[in-house]
C-alpha cells in the first residue's frame, strides 16, 4: 500500500480496503441474506463514487503531468496502475459472491433471478413481452450510428445496450445503443408457477431480446449491456465567480459528459462490439471492466426492498425516544435543566427537529442561525426555518452549494428558503463549510438566552435513522458566545480575538488536537498514565499522524476507531507499538467523530465534524466542542468502551495495513451497535455501567486509578 520506506499508508487504496471491509460482510453467513445483498450494493454504490472522485482526481492530475508523490510516495500514475489493478480484483471478488453464494441462497430461499430470457418459461416469455410493449417499448430511443448519425452522448452511470447490426440492404454493419430507461423498475417481477417462489428478471435482459422490435431494416448481430462512469469532480474558481449558485448549476449539467473513466461490459461482449464502444468512448484497456454478471449492482438495494422475506432481514428498529425528555413539549424549559447528550440513531433525531420546530413558533425566539450541509428530501427542518421567517423571526441558514452529489438538492433548498424570507449565505469563499451548528436567540425574564445545538452529523432525518452520530443541546452561555462568534464569521468574515469552548477549523482546530495529542505525550515521558481514544470517519493527515506516532513512542497508549480511510500504520516496532487501529462495519454507518484524552486523570472529551483529515482541519469550517457535564462524559466513555470491546464487527488493522475480524476462541461475543439498540429497546440510556466493558478495554477515571490496578 505504500513505498517500503514510507511510514504512510496510501490513502486511495486504504479506501479501497474500507470496501472490503463491506464486501467481508456481504460474505458473512451469520449475517442475514437480505443484510448481506444490501451490503453487496452498498460495495458497488461506494465504488462508483471513489471512481467518479478519486479516480478522476489522480486521472487529471496525470493528463496534467504532476508527478509529485503522495504521503506513501506514490506518484499519481503509480497510484492509477495500483488501483486498477487493485478494483479489477475487488469487482472479481464482488460478483464471485454474488454468482457462488448470494444467487444460489437467494434461490434456495424462494427468490428466483431469471438470468436469461431464454430460461423464462411460455407463460412467463409471453408476459415479458406485453410488457415490453405495453410498457417499455414508448419509452425507448434506439440510436443506430453510422455516417450520417454519430455516436450519441452517453450520460454518467446509465446501463445501456450496445449491439452490431446488419443493414442487409447495403450489406453493412453499424453499431447500435439503446439506453436502459431509469425511469422503469429495472427488477421484473414473473408470474411464477412455483408455490411461494418469486421470480424476477432484469429490464435489460427484456429490452436486449426484444431489439428486433426497435431496428426493424436490421438483422442483429450480437447485443450485450455496458455502463460508463464519468469524471464526475469539478472545481470551481470562487474568486472569479460572480454567482455561485449559478456557476454551480452551469456545472452540474457538465458532470455528465465527463471524461469516461471507467467501461463496463459484459465479459461475453462480442470483440468486434467493444472495439466500436472503446472507439467512440474513447477509452483503452486499462479502464475496461469485464463483468460476470448483471452491471450495476447497486440494483440489489431494491431487491432487497421485495415483501415477503422479512425473516431474511434484520428486524426494523425505530429509534426510541431519549430518556428522561418526555414528549420533547417544552424542549427549552429542558435544556435549561443540564446539557442533553444525543446518541443517533439509537434515541430519536425528534429533539433536534422539535429544537427548530418551537424556535419557530415561539413568540420569545428573536432569531435562528443554522448551517445546513445535507438534508432529507422532505425535510421538516428546512419546514420550520421557512416558517420561522415567515412568523418574523431573524432566520439566518448558511447552504454549503458545495456538498459533492447533494449541489442539486441544497439548490432548491436555498432557493425555496430565501423565497420564505430567510437570509441564506453560501459559505466562505475557497471553503466548505461542513459543521453541524444551529442557535437560537431567545427572550428570556433574566435577560437574552442563546441554546445552541452541536452535532457530529448533518441536519437530516432520514440518515439520522442510518448514521450513527452524537449531538449536545445546551444553553451554556460559554458556547452560546462561540456560536454566535461562528456566525457572525461565516456571515461578515470577523474573526474572533478569542474562543471560549469551540475549536475551529480552519484556523484553530489543528492546533487544539496538536497541543491535546503533545500534552499526553509528555504526560507520558514524565511518567504518567497517558491515553487517546480517538473515533472519526478517516485518518490521513500528516502531521496529526506524526503527532500521534511522537505520542506512541513516548509510550502513550492509543486507540484508534476509524470506520474508512486510515493511513496511519499500527503495531510497527519503534514506531507505533502502542497504537491500535480498529474499524467497526456493521448495520448502521459509524459517522460520529469522538476524542478522548486522558489527561493525567481529569478526562477532557470532545465531539465534532471533523475528521483527521488535510481537508477537514485546513479547508473546511468545523467545529469540535467540549463534553464537560460528568454524567454526560461517563456516557460518552461508554460508547467508547463497548466499541472497543467490539468483537463480532471490528475489523483490526494488520501491519500491512489489511483487515481481519478478530478470532472469538476465549472471548466475550459483542456487537456494539445490537448492545445499543437493545439497551434503548429496554428504554434505558446510556449510563456507563456497561456490564464487563473493563475488562477489555479500561478508560479509568483519575479517581477510581487505584481500583484499576487490582483487577
Amino acid at each position: 500500500m505504500a513505498d517500503k520506506n514510507s511510514i504512510f499508508y496510501n490513502r486511495e487504496l486504504s479506501w479501497l480496503e474500507f470496501d472490503k471491509r463491506c464486501l467481508s460482510e456481504a460474505k458473512d453467513k451469520t449475517i442475514p441474506l437480505f443484510e448481506r445483498i444490501k451490503f453487496l450494493s452498498i460495495t458497488a454504490s461506494n465504488l462508483d463514487e471513489f471512481f467518479m472522485v478519486r479516480i478522476a482526481s489522480l486521472t487529471d492530475m496525470v493528463h496534467a503531468g504532476y508527478t509529485k508523490k503522495d504521503i506513501a510516495g506514490m506518484t499519481p500514475q503509480e497510484q492509477l496502475d495500483a488501483l486498477h489493478v487493485s478494483t479489477k480484483e475487488f469487482m472479481k471478488n464482488q460478483y464471485q459472491t454474488l454468482n457462488r453464494s448470494l444467487i444460489p441462497q437467494l434461490a434456495q430461499n424462494g427468490l428466483k433471478l431469471v438470468r436469461h430470457y431464454e430460461d423464462l418459461t411460455p407463460k412467463q416469455a409471453k408476459y415479458v413481452d406485453k410488457y415490453f410493449e405495453k410498457d417499455v417499448y414508448p419509452v425507448l430511443t434506439p440510436m443506430a450510428v453510422d455516417s450520417s448519425r454519430p455516436f450519441p452522448l452517453v450520460r454518467n452511470k446509465s446501463l445501456n445496450i450496445g449491439a452490431l447490426i446488419y443493414d442487409k440492404k447495403k450489406d453493412v454493419t453499424d453499431i447500435a445503443t439503446v439506453q436502459v430507461p431509469s425511469v422503469l423498475p429495472r427488477i421484473v417481477k414473473l408470474p411464477s408457477e412455483e408455490k411461494d417462489v418469486t421470480e424476477i428478471i432484469l429490464l435489460e435482459e427484456v429490452i436486449e431480446k426484444n431489439l428486433d422490435k426497435l431496428f426493424l431494416s436490421y438483422d442483429i448481430v450480437c447485443a450485450y449491456p455496458y455502463r460508463i462512469m464519468r469524471n464526475a469532480d469539478f472545481s470551481i474558481d470562487e474568486e472569479e465567480t460572480a454567482d455561485l449558485l449559478k456557476e454551480i448549476e452551469k456545472q452540474l449539467k457538465q458532470r455528465q459528459w465527463g471524461e469516461v473513466i471507467r467501461l463496463e461490459v459484459d465479459e461475453a461482449m462480442d470483440k468486434k462490439l467493444l472495439k466500436e464502444l472503446k472507439n467512440h468512448l474513447g477509452v483503452d484497456d486499462e479502464v475496461v471492466y469485464k463483468i460476470n454478471g448483471p452491471l450495476d449492482l447497486t440494483f440489489l438495494m431494491k431487491v432487497n426492498g421485495i415483501e415477503g422475506f422479512e425473516h431474511l432481514k434484520y428486524p426494523k428498529y425505530k429509534p426510541q425516544p431519549v430518556p428522561g425528555m418526555g414528549d420533547y413539549s417544552h424542549i427549552f424549559d429542558r435544556i435549561r435543566k443540564g446539557d442533553i447528550l444525543l446518541f443517533h440513531p439509537y434515541y430519536e433525531f425528534t429533539p433536534v427537529i422539535e429544537f427548530i420546530r418551537q424556535a419557530a413558533n415561539d413568540p420569545d425566539v428573536l432569531a435562528i442561525k443554522q448551517t445546513l450541509y445535507r438534508v432529507s428530501g422532505n425535510s421538516p427542518i428546512i419546514a420550520a426555518l421557512a416558517q420561522a421567517a415567515e412568523n418574523g423571526k431573524q432566520v439566518t441558514v448558511l447552504v454549503e452549494l458545495k456538498a459533492r452529489f447533494d449541489e442539486e438538492n441544497n439548490i432548491a433548498w436555498a432557493k425555496k428558503l430565501e423565497q420564505a424570507g430567510c437570509h441564506v449565505i453560501y459559505g466562505l469563499v475557497g471553503l466548505k463549510t461542513h459543521s453541524k451548528i444551529a442557535l437560537v436567540v431567545r427572550r428570556e425574564e433574566d435577560g437574552i438566552r442563546r441554546y445552541v445545538h452541536l452535532g457530529t452529523g448533518n441536519y437530516n432525518d432520514q440518515t439520522a435513522k442510518l448514521y450513527t452520530d452524537m449531538g449536545l443541546l445546551t444553553c451554556s452561555d460559554a458556547i452560546g458566545e462561540d456560536a454566535t462568534a461562528v456566525f457572525n464569521m461565516l456571515s461578515g468574515y470577523s474573526e474572533p480575538k478569542k474562543w471560549n469552548k469551540l475549536a475551529v477549523a480552519p484556523i484553530w482546530l489543528k492546533d487544539k488536537f496538536l497541543m491535546l495529542i503533545g500534552r499526553e505525550a509528555e504526560n507520558a515521558r514524565q511518567g504518567k498514565k497517558a491515553r487517546i481514544v480517538a473515533k472519526m470517519n478517516s485518518l490521513c493527515d500528516p502531521v496529526i499522524m506524526n503527532a500521534l506516532y511522537d505520542a506512541s513512542k513516548a509510550g502513550v497508549k492509543i486507540d484508534l476507531i476509524v470506520r474508512g480511510i486510515c493511513c496511519i500504520k499500527a503495531g510497527v516496532p519503534g514506531l507505533s507499538e502502542n497504537i491500535s487501529v480498529r474499524s467497526i462495519v456493521g448495520n448502521y454507518l459509524e459517522h460520529s467523530r469522538i476524542f478522548y484524552f486522558y489527561n493525567d486523570g481529569f478526562e477532557d472529551i470532545y465531539m465534532g465534524s471533523a475528521d483527521w483529515m488535510p481537508r477537514n482541519l485546513d479547508k473546511r469550517v468545523e467545529i469540535t466542542f467540549p463534553v464537560e457535564d460528568p454524567g454526560l462524559k461517563t456516557k460518552v466513555k461508554e460508547i467508547l468502551q463497548i466499541q472497543l470491546a467490539d468483537t463480532l464487527k471490528a475489523h483490526i488493522m494488520q501491519p500491512d495495513g489489511s483487515y481481519v475480524k478478530q478470532d472469538l476462541r476465549g472471548k466475550t461475543r459483542l456487537d456494539s451497535q445490537m448492545y445499543f439498540v437493545k439497551k434503548a429497546q429496554a428504554g434505558q440510556e446510556i449510563d456507563g455501567e456497561a456490564e464487563n466493558t473493563r475488562v477489555f478495554i479500561p478508560i479509568e477515571s483519575h479517581e477510581d486509578e487505584e481500583d484499576s490496578q487490582t483487577e
